[in-house]
């Protein structure tokens, strides 16, 4: 029943349709008699055997009955065998009845027995380890996947040469013309920027929010929060103490800390730090790419979550967090696969880049976010505080291992198989980066993977129109397209500003004097439109006092220039290079990171 495949360049197991979630409708019932009698002796004889690996080891020899994954999601693993029948190793407390019809049809008659599902899951990554790695890096579609873009094919050979070749022989021979065009593309792009704000900061407007209803007990699922950690052995107690904060109920809270195998300092305070048992720690296997994604798809496999969040090693959630986002789900309707928070800062008073730093993100969660969730556009997600409904996130094929922005680009795939995402107004409070060399790099490598989902979703355009129709393509293209022009292209619209000081280039000697008092008018109003925006981002946060820095966002933003041109040379020299963000930095504004906030929206 179970056969091999070697597609996508990696094993992988074809499952027969009864051993799918999406197919559990088709399973027959059987007859209530002697099949029901049947049943009940095994059940009863599984309650009195409790197995122990390491007085009665599973047998290796029965490893390929199953799938790996199948074990791993359904916390089952074959065991040895009793006469004819085979029996499975399972973790208590789960109804086994249709389990047991799916098994049998594919492996002839199983006996269940319970073992601890810390054991099972310790003795499904040790004989598979390899498998899950690896599982972990190949999970999504090749279609969807950036784990090619390094490759040169003919193709690209060609309309590389072309691109270049061309570009060279306009600045060699027609040094104005090149100028004069990719000025004209800057300022085409500066327009379609200024109106998309002006649209998002219109639609971002609502009041505020209804009183959530609060679920009893009974009807609360359980939430699994997956917390990659790398290199972050000087927060990693800070962390399990905000974590503990969380008042949803610890019996159906599930953290999962992910510690790569080699990080030995981040695994060795862990170790010294008394775990609850809501709480535990995952190892991912060394591998050639060490990326945030991977982490988060060999984690997936570990949780038990119906929810699956995502937090980074330096946040600070809001206490009722979990409330807000299982509440948010239950009255979504079902299409809506993702609730997005907030993200916000502890750290704001630490120097002029941490309150810019601030700034920023108020306008992009606050305004632009809140507006392109209203009018249904495509949500380049945040890479933390974003809470996804399991069954969705196993459809679209989890995080794409090698992109370097696996939050934007995992943001669009869900609204390329027809989910929602949603935004609520839940806070969580990280570390603002206020180092600018930091800074620039840790900017570069989101502007790569800007550059990366954008190659990868426009592969077929077509395609992309099709499945996201027009509005929701059209602000693909304003989230990414013009993101990326915005930084690329900036240097050509600095130059207008030389005019100022009594300088001139060649593209404005060839404008009427109409024509440059209305691109300047332009320029201007942009730079006004910018303004408004971020103070109406700062009056909807408890950061009033940062008003009187949104001026400085006029020199905060040119250093995006140096990032997005390292992002261009890493996408060529190593594109799934993740530069690593060191935290840990600055202390808080507030002791412990408390963020007890009344949001505003």
């Amino acid at each position: 029943m179970f056969g091999r495949s070697d597609t996508l360049a990696r094993r992988t197991y074809v499952l027969t349709p009864a051993l799918r979630r999406d197919d559990r409708s088709a399973v027959p019932i059987l007859d209530h008699s002697a099949s029901a009698i049947l049943r009940n002796t095994r059940n009863l004889m599984a309650r009195q055997r409790r197995l122990n690996p390491t007085t009665n080891p599973p047998d290796p020899d029965l490893d390929h009955l199953l799938p790996p994954d199948f074990c791993l999601e359904y916390r089952v693993m074959p065991w040895g065998r009793v006469g004819d029948a085979t029996l499975i190793g399972a973790i208590p407390g789960r109804d086994r009845a249709h389990l047991r019809d799916v098994l049998e049809r594919a492996i002839g008659p199983v006996l269940f027995a319970d073992v601890a599902e810390d054991d099972l899951l310790r003795l499904l990554t040790d004989r598979h380890a390899d498998y899950f790695a690896e599982l972990a890096e190949y999970r999504v579609p090749d279609e969807y996947s950036c784990r090619d873009i390094n490759k040169l094919t003919l193709s690209r050979g060609l309309a590389a040469s072309l691109f270049f070749g061309i570009s060279l022989a306009l600045i060699y021979i027609f040094p104005n013309v090149f100028f004069a065009g990719i000025t004209v593309v800057a300022v085409i792009n500066l327009v379609a920027t200024l109106v998309f704000k002006v649209v998002m900061l219109i639609a971002g407007y609502k009041g505020p929010p209804d009183r959530p209803i609060e679920l009893p007990l009974a009807e609360k699922p359980v939430v699994s929060l997956i917390v990659p950690l790398f290199r972050e052995a000087a927060i990693a107690n800070e962390l399990v103490i905000r974590l503990s904060r969380l008042t949803y109920p610890k019996s159906l809270l599930d953290v999962v800390l992910v510690l790569e195998e080699d990080d030995r300092q981040t695994r060795q305070m862990i170790d010294a730090v008394s775990l609850p048992g809501w709480m535990r720690v995952v190892r991912v296997p060394d591998g050639e790419l060490k990326t945030k994604p991977r982490a988060l798809n060999y984690a997936l496999g570990h949780t038990r979550g119906e929810i699956i969040g995502v937090l980074d090693a330096e946040d600070a959630p809001a206490t009722d967090q979990i409330e807000r986002v299982v509440e948010a789900f239950h009255q979504a309707p079902s299409n809506v696969a993702c609730v997005q928070g907030i993200l916000d800062f502890y750290n704001t008073r630490s120097n002029w880049l941490s309150r810019c730093f601030t700034i920023e993100y108020a306008v992009w969660f606050r305004v632009v976010l809140a507006g392109a969730a209203r009018l249904g556009i495509p949500i380049p997600l945040g890479g933390t505080t974003v809470y996804l409904r399991r069954s969705a996130l196993n459809h679209v094929g989890g995080w794409d291992a090698h992109n370097v922005t696996e939050d934007a680009d995992l943001g669009i795939r869900l609204y390329r198989f027809r989910y929602r995402t949603i935004l609520i107004p839940t806070v969580t409070r990280e570390e603002a980066n206020n180092r600018i060399i930091p800074w620039i790099r840790q900017r570069s490598r989101w502007l790569k993977g800007y550059i990366i989902t954008y190659l990868v979703h426009m592969r077929r355009p077509h395609r992309l129109l099709r499945d996201l129709g027009i509005r929701r393509w059209i602000g693909f293209q304003m989230f990414f397209l013009a993101t990326i022009l915005q930084f690329t292209l900036a240097p050509a619209l600095w130059s207008f500003w030389l005019v100022c000081f009594g300088f001139s280039t060649p593209f404005f000697d060839l404008l009427s004097p109409d024509l440059a008092k209305g691109l300047l008018a332009l320029f201007l109003l942009a730079e006004l439109v910018s303004l408004l925006t971020g103070f109406v981002a700062v009056a909807r946060t408890q950061h009033q006092d940062l008003m009187q820095w949104v001026p400085m966002m006029f020199f905060y933003f040119p250093m995006g220039v140096f990032a997005v041109y390292k992002a261009w040379s890493e996408l060529v020299f190593k594109p799934f290079y993740w530069d690593k963000t060191t935290h840990g930095r600055s202390d808080p504004d507030v002791p412990g990171g408390d963020i007890h906030e009344t949001i505003k929206t």
